[in-house]
């Protein structure tokens, strides 16, 4: 069996389409159908059903492909380990939640493109258990979510400490005047800070609710301060907008002690190659969001 055949076959799998595989890789469709072939005749099992859309897998074929991206993944760790240079270079994929990258990232990835120009660095965003599962995926090198997260394939490091607020236009209390907004302004489900949200909202009895998503932290803030409801975001948010004179009509309420304390984490997989570049990242991170 070479690795070859199995990105191959694999590729062919994740598509569903013999064209399509053979297009994303540069092979002509015959090479594919020929090497999908040899290699059903070399383990003497049907790896497709073939039919007028495409292909789909066989039972035999969904367990080859689950072997089959081990061993691909193996590989490519083995060449990121044995091709690794002293100096950082090449790809580095790092997520990060909204809230953290717009005020705490800028500053580390500013000086980390400056100090290892050579490194390509791509940044995504998005929800905690989003970003958990791209870096289970192995599609992230890393990144920055909220704990506490308890995974046994996840290494962790704490990268920083947040208080989280409540932000509206008007003050609330626990009376629940009728005044107070029941439209919750929050990220896509996955995002850490809407469930604390919506739990907090019940616990205080602010029913009924309606929650409205949004793509940006921007689009929350401004939709909040023109009335539309309320949200939860850290109170370094809140800082970072108001010092630059934005924003500045938002009531805030910190919640108290443990209650609003949520720390920022640093996850990777624990089987992964710590290259230069994500080495030197973590370091510079440590440095920098820590004072």
């Amino acid at each position: 069996m070479e690795l070859r055949d199995l990105r191959l076959f694999a590729t062919v799998a994740q598509t569903g389409n013999i064209t399509k595989a053979a297009e994303q890789l540069g092979y002509v469709q015959s090479n594919v159908t020929a090497r999908i072939q040899h290699l059903e005749e070399q383990l003497q099992a049907t790896l497709f059903y073939r039919h007028a859309r495409g292909v789909t897998l066989t039972s035999q074929g969904k367990l080859l492909l689950t072997y089959a991206e081990q061993i691909l993944h193996l590989a490519d760790q083995a060449k990121k380990a044995l091709t690794a240079a002293e100096t950082p270079r090449g790809p580095l994929r790092i997520g990060s939640m909204e809230t953290t990258a717009a005020v705490h990232l800028p500053a580390l990835l500013a000086r980390f493109h400056h100090d290892f120009p050579d490194v390509d660095l791509i940044l995504r965003t998005g929800p905690t258990e989003e970003l958990l599962r791209l870096v289970l995926d192995y599609e992230l090198d890393g990144a920055f979510v909220t704990g506490p997260v308890h995974h046994p394939e996840l290494d962790q490091t704490a990268m920083l400490a947040e208080t989280l607020a409540f932000i509206s236009s008007h003050p609330l209390d626990d009376d629940a005047h009728p005044d107070i907004p029941r439209t919750l302004l929050v990220f896509r489900s996955g995002c850490s800070y809407r469930a604390r949200l919506e739990h907090l909202v019940r616990k205080r009895g602010w029913l009924p609710v309606k929650t409205l998503e949004f793509g940006t932290l921007e689009a929350i803030l401004g939709c909040v301060e023109a009335g539309m409801g309320i949200s939860l975001v850290p109170l370094s948010v809140v800082h970072h907008y108001q010092s630059r004179e934005k924003h500045q009509k938002l009531w805030v309420q910190p919640l108290a002690s443990e209650e609003g304390r949520v720390e920022t984490l640093f996850v990777q997989r624990r089987d992964a190659v710590i290259t230069p570049a994500l080495s030197h990242f973590l370091a510079l991170g440590k440095q920098l969001l820590k004072n």
